[in-house]
């Protein structure tokens, strides 16, 4: 419905050919037996579109299937393409947790834009509140375009801030984010750089590019992915949420210190993990990183 919604509206928007390479695709919702659910989500998409009211039309199942399509694009290095991930996040979505929409746009391969919607997220700072706001106030809008900063927006629509990364210095007062499932970093390895950096707070684990909007506004300074061995990052995990950080006057690298490649198609082949921090904060943080893979890599 995400994808179907995102998707129509690019295409109102825009008017002209458009490229999107997005993660779903209307396969399982076109199988015997799906009818139900395909109902479900047209009925939920014509709600929203409804209820925003800024188009006055009703799609067909045929139409919000078609426009789930539309996001086959493979992407690349040539012309623009919208890239989306209509839920990131999806086990924290399903929690109640953090997740995100986020959508870039890419120029010639590079990221010139970027929107990251966290409706879970809190408006204050997560080391005030943690990951449930006291009060309830609850829902982020970040977006950047490139060369022009990064701003905050509450999803009420009211007024939007613009926001930075940590100005921290001293990797002992940084406090650093992962994944909240074991399964998408090793979380021991982020915590042997943490050693080595002496960093003293307990890592904030929560999913989805959340983290790359909580990272932009200085909730916390360092932000460390490594998946398991044989994962291959996609685009649409981190695109927008790599020029939300990087605007902010944040820095997004891999674990060999090079920056992220959005050139090559729907996948990002990244050396070893991905690394996100302000600028005085890198160079320790890539040390550390190498010193640890060093140490954890298997003597031959």
């Amino acid at each position: 419905g995400s994808q179907a919604l995102v998707s129509f509206v690019l295409q109102q928007e825009l008017r002209a050919e458009f490229s999107l390479v997005a993660e779903e695709d209307s396969k399982d919702l076109r199988k015997d037996g799906a009818q139900e659910i395909v109902e479900r989500i047209t009925k939920l998409v014509n709600y929203s579109l409804t209820s925003d009211g800024s188009y006055n039309v009703t799609l067909s199942t045929e139409d919000v299937l078609k426009a789930i399509d539309s996001g086959r694009s493979e992407g690349g290095s040539q012309g623009q393409h919208w890239v989306l991930d209509p839920i990131d996040g999806t086990k924290g979505f399903l929690r109640g947790d953090q997740y995100a929409i986020a959508l870039a746009l890419l120029d010639g391969g590079k990221v010139v834009l970027g929107v990251l919607a966290c409706p879970n997220l809190p408006l204050t700072s997560l080391k005030d509140a943690g990951q449930h706001s006291p009060n309830n106030e609850v829902g982020c809008l970040f977006f950047a375009e490139v060369g022009g900063g990064t701003y905050m927006q509450p999803l009420d629509g009211s007024s939007a801030v613009k926001v930075q990364v940590s100005a921290v210095e001293n990797p002992e007062e940084a406090s650093f984010f992962e994944s909240y499932e074991a399964a998408h970093s090793m979380h021991d390895l982020s915590s042997l750089i943490a050693q080595k950096l002496g960093v003293k707070a307990p890592p904030v684990r929560i999913d989805s590019q959340a983290k790359y909007g909580a990272l932009s506004r200085g909730d916390g300074a360092i932000y460390l992915r490594f998946p398991h061995k044989g994962y291959r990052e996609k685009i649409w995990d981190h695109a927008a949420g790599c020029i939300v950080v990087t605007e902010a006057g944040g820095v997004v690298t891999d674990a060999a210190g090079q920056p992220l490649d959005f050139s090559k198609g729907k996948h990002l082949d990244v050396d070893t993990g991905i690394i996100v921090t302000n600028q005085k904060l890198m160079p320790l943080l890539l040390n550390a990183v190498k010193e640890s893979l060093k140490e954890k890599a298997p003597s031959s």
